[in-house]
């Protein structure tokens, strides 16, 4: 099949819109929670090299997740840029690639610039969520577990992040710390993946997965003895995934598009909401609504699906 005429639109655009990098710093959250979690204070070159590997991750795994749809969205979505003939895929694959690629060499690279040898247990976390990145682009469709291996993907994130942190002799004691916050954010990823399934439906099939949203909820009901600043987090990320579940719950308000975009800039909230149980200051888990607020922003530019 030929692929449609060109229209004019730069390139830069396109990978924009093919990466969605509008949910970026959700994944600049994710990395803040998989430090505190595992116990440990930033420092600020550290975690920017983490927020850049994670970032090439993400990115890399968008562009492949469009590479592999490429012939279902010849039928059902032809206004994406592959099908719409803006750039080909083979290009958009070995992009991809390249960024996931990038991404374990910036996790190798953290060690050595902080004058220690690469951790290992990184770089083999890397390659888990490399592998489950690319198994979920090209078997996502139909496959009634991909909400799983969506969530695992994102769980793979703070695992990644611990294991570049942690020294040897922390070892997985310390990452032990993180299975609380892990299975919160699993559930949370499981159900809004199940959403963004149905997508291309035109009814809900069934509501039951949404009970996967509540979980980080019970997890985290401690939240209103521990802080203000805790309290606050819980109260506002609630009311952002009730504002999220009216797109999808009230018929006459029904816009799944909206409701994914909703939840994901909510895993910002879920992060903050973690990190204060893990003691992390006011100042981070400002940043965390910092990050969602500008996730919205940049939502209104690139579609977040």
């Amino acid at each position: 099949m030929t692929e449609n005429p060109a229209p004019s639109v730069s390139r830069w655009t396109v990978y924009l819109r093919l990466g969605r990098v509008s949910n970026l710093p959700t994944i600049w959250t994710n990395c803040l929670a998989g430090i505190f979690l595992a116990g440990v204070v930033p420092s600020m070159d550290t975690a920017a090299l983490l927020v850049l590997a994670l970032s090439c991750f993400y990115t890399g795994g968008m562009l492949l997740n469009d590479a592999f749809d490429a012939e279902h969205d010849r039928k059902f979505r032809p206004e994406r840029p592959i099908p719409a003939g803006q750039i080909a895929v083979g290009e958009v694959f070995a992009v991809g690639f390249v960024l996931l690629g990038l991404g374990e060499a910036v996790l190798g690279a953290i060690g050595p610039l902080r004058g220690e040898a690469p951790a290992g247990i990184a770089l083999l976390s890397g390659l888990v969520l490399g592998a489950l990145i690319v198994y979920y682009d090209a078997h996502h469709k139909n496959n009634p577990l991909s909400p799983l291996v969506m969530a695992l993907c994102r769980a793979m994130v703070y695992v990644t992040v611990a294991a570049s942190v942690l020294s040897v002799l922390d070892g997985l004691g310390s990452l032990a710390k993180l299975g609380g916050g892990i299975a919160a954010l699993v559930c949370y990823l499981i159900g809004l993946t199940y959403v963004a399934k149905q997508e291309n439906l035109q009814q809900i099939r069934n509501l039951w997965p949404l009970v996967f949203l509540a979980a980080p909820f019970a997890y985290r009901a401690p939240a209103f003895s521990e802080s203000l600043p805790a309290a606050v987090l819980y109260v506002g990320f609630l009311a952002w995934v009730g504002y999220g579940l009216r797109f999808v719950t009230i018929p006459a308000r029904r816009s799944i598009p909206r409701a994914v975009t909703v939840l994901i800039a909510g895993i910002s909230l879920l992060d903050g909401l973690l990190m204060a149980g893990a003691g992390a200051p006011p100042a981070w888990l400002a940043a965390t609504v910092a990050a969602w607020a500008l996730t919205l922003f940049f939502q209104r530019f690139v579609a977040g699906t």
